[in-house]
């Protein structure tokens, strides 16, 4: 244990003792980051997203309403939904395919 020379002399040891290059544990890797401040962060995103969805008129009671809808109109149109959903996905991909391979392109030519 060292101590480091400050301008008014030795400085105390640092309370923590652990290594900087020491891995995360399993738990605060799949969290992304310590339990306590993960629990904070989502405390204050909902909060802000809640106030946000008040300010629009958005409950989460017609949230669960639309999504049990969608779920009814998938029996009701005879899966005709899933087509649809495939139509729209063509569509975006015709789009999204040219700009994600031209990005690539651009990556490579930085990469040399």
């Amino acid at each position: 244990m060292s101590r480091i020379d400050g301008p008014d002399g030795p400085m105390p040891e640092t309370m923590d003792n652990r290594e900087t290059n020491q891995r995360p544990s399993w738990l605060e890797s799949f969290l992304g980051g310590t339990p306590g401040r993960v629990v904070v962060r989502l405390i204050l995103m909902s909060l802000v997203v809640g106030f946000l969805m008040s300010i629009f008129g958005i409950s989460p009671d017609a949230i669960f309403r639309s999504i049990q809808g969608f779920i009814n109109s998938i029996f009701d149109n005879g899966f005709e939904v899933f087509r649809d959903g495939f139509a729209y996905m063509l569509t975006g991909a015709v789009i999204v395919i040219p700009l994600w391979f031209i990005g690539r392109l651009m990556a490579a030519g930085r990469r040399r």
